[in-house]
C-alpha cells in the first residue's frame, strides 16, 4: 500500500513507543479541537454574556445525542480497517471503504432533517433557561446543517486511523481549527451573530475537514477507491459495519442520553451554574486531551495484532497501554487542578461563575485517571470485536451509578455538588473493565500467547 512510511505498524516494535507515535498526532488534533472549542467559549464569553455561554454549552448536548449513535460508524470502520490491515486483506479494505461511504449518506441526510426540526424539542426537555432559549435553538439548528461534514470527517478519520496513518487527521484538524477560529471572530466579534455565528463557523470548518480528507485518501491510498458520493455497497459489508458500528454507537448513545439528563440537572441550578460547568468542562478537556488519543491507539493496536494473530503482543499491550495512560492522566490532572483558578479567569470574570467552576474542576479532574484506564481498556476490547461486555459496563457506569447518584445529590442534598457523581462512576467503570482480564475470552487469548512463546 502506498504511503507506508506514514503508517504505524502496531504489530512490530516497542509497544508504548508505537502507541505514542500513533497517539501523538491525535493528541495534537485533540488540542486543536480543544483550541477551537475554547475559542468558541472565549469569544462568546467575552463578546456576549452568560446566557449565550450557557446556550453554547447546553446546545451541544442535543447534537451529541443525535449524532453519537452514528459516530460509532467511524469507530467501527476504524476497527474493521485495522483488522484487515493487520491481515493484509486489501480487497476487503476496498469493500469496507465503499460500504462506509454509502452508510454515511444513509445516516447523515435523514439525521440533518430530524435534528433541525426536533432539536428544539430536546432543548425544551433539557429545561433551557428562557434567557438562553433563542440562542440555543439557533445554535442547534445550524450545527445540524453540518451533520454530513461532521460524520463524513469522522468516517474518513476512522479509515486513516485503522490504516495506522494517524498523522493525516492532524492536518485536517489544523485546517478545521484555522477556519473555525477565523470565522468565529468574523461572525461573532465583527458581525455580532452570537451563538448562531459559533455554530455556523463550526459547521463550515467540519465540511472543510471532510473535503480535505477525501482528497488526501484519494491521492495517498488510491487503491481504496474513496469517493465523495456513494457508489453502492454489498450487503455483507454493510452488515459487518453495522455489526460493529451499531453497538459502538449505542454505547455512545447511552452516554449521550446520560449527559442529556445530567445537563437538565445542571440547567435546573440556573444560568450561572450552567455557565460554570461549561467553563469547568473546558479545563477538564484541556487536561484530559490525551485520553481519547491513547484509547484510539489501544483500539488500533488490538485490531492490528488480532488480525496479524500476534497474541503475545496483544496480551502485553492489554495492560501496558492502560497503565501508561492512567499515570499520564493522573499527572496532568493534578497539575491542572493546581492551576485551575488562573486558567478559569481566561474564560469569564464573574466571581460566582468562577467559584462554581473551580469547585467543578477540583471535584472531577483529580479522578479522571480512573476514567482513562476504564476508557483505554474498553477501546482495547472493542478493537478485538468484543462489544457486549463494554456495552454492559457502560450501562452499569451511567444508569446504575452516575445518573442515580446525580439525582440523589440534586434531590436530597445540594445540586451545586452534582459533579460528585463523576468520580463514583469513574471508579466503578475502571473496576468493571479490569475484571475483563479474568474473563474466559481473555484466558483463551493468554493460552494462544503462551502457545506462541512456547
Amino acid at each position: 500500500m502506498k504511503a507506508s512510511s506514514r503508517r504505524i505498524d502496531m504489530t512490530q516494535g516497542p509497544i508504548i513507543r508505537q502507541a505514542l507515535l500513533f497517539a501523538l498526532p491525535i493528541v495534537a488534533g485533540s488540542i486543536l479541537q480543544q483550541l477551537y472549542g475554547t475559542v468558541d467559549t472565549l469569544v462568546v464569553g467575552n463578546y456576549c454574556g452568560s446566557a449565550s455561554l450557557a446556550a453554547v454549552g447546553t446546545g451541544s448536548q442535543p447534537i451529541e445525542m443525535f449524532l453519537c449513535l452514528f459516530m460509532g460508524l467511524g469507530t467501527g470502520v476504524s476497527i474493521l480497517v485495522s483488522q484487515y490491515t493487520g491481515s493484509g486483506d486489501t480487497a476487503h479494505l476496498q469493500r469496507v471503504v465503499r460500504g462506509a461511504i454509502t452508510f454515511l449518506y444513509l445516516c447523515a441526510v435523514p439525521l440533518t432533517v430530524l435534528g433541525f426540526f426536533f432539536g428544539p424539542l430536546l432543548l425544551r426537555l433539557m429545561q433551557v433557561q428562557p434567557e438562553a432559549w433563542e440562542q440555543a435553538v439557533s445554535y442547534v439548528r445550524i450545527l445540524f446543517l453540518g451533520t454530513l461534514g461532521n460524520l463524513g470527517y469522522n468516517v474518513n478519520a476512522g479509515i486513516l486511523r485503522g490504516l495506522g496513518d494517524s498523522r493525516a487527521t492532524l492536518r485536517f484538524l489544523i485546517i478545521s481549527c484555522c477556519v473555525n477560529i477565523v470565522l468565529d471572530v468574523l461572525f461573532v466579534a465583527a458581525f455580532h451573530m452570537d451563538a448562531a455565528g459559533v455554530a455556523l463557523a463550526t459547521s463550515i470548518a467540519m465540511f472543510a475537514s471532510w473535503f480535505c480528507s477525501i482528497r488526501y485518501i484519494q491521492r495517498r491510498y488510491p487503491e481504496l477507491g474513496c469517493t465523495l458520493l456513494p457508489r453502492g455497497a454489498d450487503r455483507d459489508v454493510l452488515k459487518e459495519i453495522i455489526r460493529i458500528g451499531l453497538p459502538l454507537g449505542l454505547n455512545q448513545s447511552i452516554y449521550s442520553v446520560g449527559h442529556f439528563v445530567l445537563q437538565a440537572l445542571v440547567n435546573g441550578q440556573g444560568v450561572v451554574f450552567a455557565a460554570a460547568c461549561t467553563v469547568g468542562g473546558k479545563i477538564n478537556g484541556m487536561a484530559n486531551v490525551a485520553i481519547q488519543a491513547l484509547a484510539s491507539s489501544a483500539s488500533a493496536f488490538s485490531g492490528q495484532n488480532l488480525g496479524a494473530k500476534r497474541y503475545d503482543r496483544l496480551v502485553r499491550g492489554g495492560w501496558r497501554i492502560p497503565l501508561f495512560t492512567g499515570a499520564l492522566t493522573l499527572s496532568a490532572g493534578l497539575l491542572f487542578t493546581m492551576l485551575c483558578e488562573p486558567l478559569l479567569r481566561l474564560f469569564n470574570d464573574d466571581p460566582e461563575v468562577l467559584a462554581l467552576a473551580a469547585r467543578y474542576v477540583r471535584v472531577v479532574l483529580p479522578s479522571c485517571w480512573m476514567y482513562s484506564v476504564f476508557n483505554c481498556i474498553i477501546s482495547f476490547v472493542n478493537g478485538m470485536g468484543l462489544l457486549k461486555y463494554s456495552t454492559a459496563v457502560n450501562i452499569l457506569v451511567l444508569w446504575v451509578v452516575r445518573i442515580p447518584a446525580a439525582l440523589a445529590i440534586s434531590l436530597l442534598w445540594d445540586g451545586s455538588w452534582v459533579m460528585l457523581c463523576y468520580p463514583a462512576s469513574f471508579a466503578t467503570g475502571m473496576i468493571a473493565m479490569l475484571l475483563f482480564f479474568l474473563s474466559r475470552r481473555w484466558k483463551e487469548t493468554l493460552a494462544l500467547a503462551r502457545a506462541m512463546e512456547g
